[in-house]
């Protein structure tokens, strides 16, 4: 009896441990996407951690409690965006099929963008300031992602399995072109003539842009599902 009721008493505080770990995340991830929303609608100037308490419906002091200031929380806003950004190719290995990861690559890139188009705004901002806050992660892991990455381009390339231009060059243009229907949203659908794109405009933006890298890489393009124009209504 002894020995089960001590068993019992050990669980709790680790069932406990597990529950605050888990409310703990939630908050923290509640946080970050409240965040997310101000300094892409307002900035980081203009942003306030009452408006973000507000956005994310937790006290200010809950804010605090995970995040020590306004710029700490900036920073991990960003930070975290470009993980995901990053994490969409993962690490590719010269025995990937160069079309299948970079399929991939945009197709997850293109999502992010839809589904998390103020983090895209964010890092915009952050760009066009000059980097103040993360330059220095530009710097370091950003630029070690892309010189890893660049690594495994350049052996396929000695392979023949793709044109010979610089990797850091391509990683640019996939950014700019798939970061663009988040950034400048209101003129992809003002030229569309919708009020937001539908997933058959989306299907069509994955394909356009994944064709256009596949081709000018000189990588056949997997087959994609022409999809015709909208009709209007």
């Amino acid at each position: 009896m002894t020995d089960i009721a001590s068993s019992d008493a050990g669980a709790k505080p680790a069932s406990s441990s597990r529950r605050r770990g888990r409310v703990g995340e939630r908050n923290r991830r509640r946080i970050l996407t409240a965040a997310e929303k101000v300094f892409a609608r307002t900035g980081y100037q203009g942003a306030t951690l009452d408006e973000i308490a507000r956005e994310s419906m937790l006290p200010k002091a809950n804010l605090l409690y995970y995040f020590k200031s306004k710029e700490a929380l900036y920073h991990a806003v960003i930070t975290d965006i470009l993980e995901a950004w990053l994490a969409a190719l993962g690490e590719i290995s010269v025995d990937d099929d160069p079309a299948e990861a970079l399929t991939g690559y945009i197709e997850r890139k293109m999502t992010l963008s839809r589904e998390r188009p103020d983090g895209s705004r964010v890092f915009a901002m952050e760009i066009i300031t000059g980097a103040p806050v993360i330059g220095d992660y530009l710097r370091g892991t950003l630029r070690d992602w892309v010189e890893r990455q660049g690594a495994v381009f350049r052996v396929w390339q000695s392979r023949g399995m793709m044109a010979d231009l610089p990797p850091e060059h391509v990683f640019f243009a996939i950014w700019a072109m798939t970061q663009t229907y988040a950034d400048f949203a209101p003129q992809v659908t003002a030229v569309l003539a919708v009020d937001q794109l539908e997933e058959s405009d989306f299907r069509v933006a994955v394909g356009t842009v994944t064709a256009l890298v596949l081709r000018g890489l000189g990588v056949l393009p997997q087959p994609v599902g022409r999809v015709g124009p909208r009709s209007k209504a």
